[in-house]
């Protein structure tokens, strides 16, 4: 993909791990394919924007267990073949491969549609990145496109910023986390009975991991707020995103803290959606911006 490949316009498209609403990406001008799910004991697949999120977490904290997998290549086909019919590139963002399987499936499709379109581009990158923090790369890689960035220069500085994009969060019942097998049986016991929630990050491979333990939500939300106080940069004037599983007051609170501390408010306040969802449960809040590193 050299030379006059890269003079061609392009489209950039996602999936629906950024739990972005299509509204929202439709006016960055972003394209996705949605993820799926279903009922632990039914065998009928939903898609990710098919059920509201408040069906979703209503059902789940009446003890639903919801299961997830990666979408074919042949949705992936599908979608990327819609826009190189229309003579445009591809750029596609997809969430990190360190906590789904999916950017595989993009992979597979683009080598087949480049065998198909020998005279397109076609980019896969994995952003490392999921649910808000994917949000926050997409917002940034549309701004810059919007500002009449090549496909090229495009791919340069999401590889830049991306591994800059911290991911804080928290949930408020550690049995989801338990039955993806994140947490032990008895540490999950231990901390429900102490109130304890856990605060965790994603590392630079994408991967979620540990880092701290708070007592009492309302002393989370400050530390995930202390965080952004203490790690974030000022690159892209300290732009950052909000995420949260059906607790938008927690949400509004998270943003007012940072707000009275540094004067900016949020990018955007999103919910989180069914795919991510179903593995961190109702109550889950997290918060995405760019740091010096993760």
């Amino acid at each position: 993909m050299k030379g006059e490949v890269f003079v061609r316009d392009y489209t950039i498209i996602t999936d629906s791990g950024c739990d972005l609403s299509l509204e929202r990406l439709s006016l960055l001008g972003i394209e996705s394919v949605d993820l799926s799910f279903r009922k632990a004991d039914e065998s009928v697949v939903h898609l990710n924007r098919e059920m509201k999120n408040s069906d979703f977490y209503s059902e789940m904290r009446k003890g639903t267990v919801f299961q997830t997998s990666a979408v074919s290549p042949g949705s992936y086909v599908r979608e990327f073949e819609k826009v190189l019919e229309q003579g445009n590139n591809i750029f596609y963002i997809g969430m990190s491969s360190g906590i789904s399987s999916t950017f595989n499936s993009a992979l597979i499709a683009a080598e087949e549609c480049s065998a198909d379109y020998p005279d397109s581009g076609i980019i896969t990158f994995d952003s490392k990145c999921g649910s808000g923090g994917l949000g926050l790369l997409l917002f940034l890689a549309s701004k810059k496109k919007k500002a009449g960035a090549s496909l090229e220069e495009l791919h340069k500085y999401v590889s830049e910023i991306s591994p800059k994009i911290c991911h804080w969060y928290t949930v408020d019942d550690l049995k989801y986390l338990k039955r993806g097998g994140r947490i032990s049986a008895a540490s999950a016991f231990t901390a429900t009975v102490l109130d304890i929630k856990p605060v965790m990050t994603m590392d630079e491979a994408g991967r979620l991991t540990g880092s701290s333990k708070v007592r009492g939500r309302r002393q989370t939300i400050k530390a995930l707020a202390d965080k952004y106080r203490l790690l974030s940069s000022e690159a892209e004037n300290g732009i950052y995103v909000i995420s949260h599983a059906d607790c938008k007051e927690d949400a509004i609170l998270l943003e007012s803290i940072i707000n009275q501390e540094s004067g900016l408010k949020a990018e955007c306040i999103s919910e989180i959606g069914p795919v991510i969802g179903s593995h961190s449960g109702p109550g889950t809040l997290a918060l995405f911006f760019i740091g010096k590193r993760r």
